[in-house]
């Protein structure tokens, strides 16, 4: 399972699981899905250079964490990204 594996089909219970998981993100990033799928393409390009990771398993959420002050909440990013190999 290697980089290759972006352009493998998926099923379309598949695909439209991924999208909304996509929309639930960005609804919480408040930014467009389409950003977050560049995001989410922008970190497998990244990673994929020095590593293989098994893409079908990456989870990449926005969550609301308290700040610094502890008085307000601010969005994070939390990318959970299985690890087949090193590649380097």
């Amino acid at each position: 399972m290697g980089f290759m594996n972006i352009f493998r089909k998926k099923s379309s219970g598949s695909m439209a699981r991924e999208r909304l998981k996509l929309l639930l993100v960005s609804d919480r990033a408040s930014c467009s899905p389409d950003v977050m799928e560049m995001i989410k393409d922008d970190i497998i390009q990244v990673l994929s250079r020095y590593l293989e990771i098994d893409v079908n398993a990456l989870d990449i959420r926005i969550a609301q964490i308290p700040s610094g002050d502890g008085h307000e909440k601010i969005p994070a990013l939390f990318a959970n990204v299985p690890i087949i190999q090193r590649i380097c």
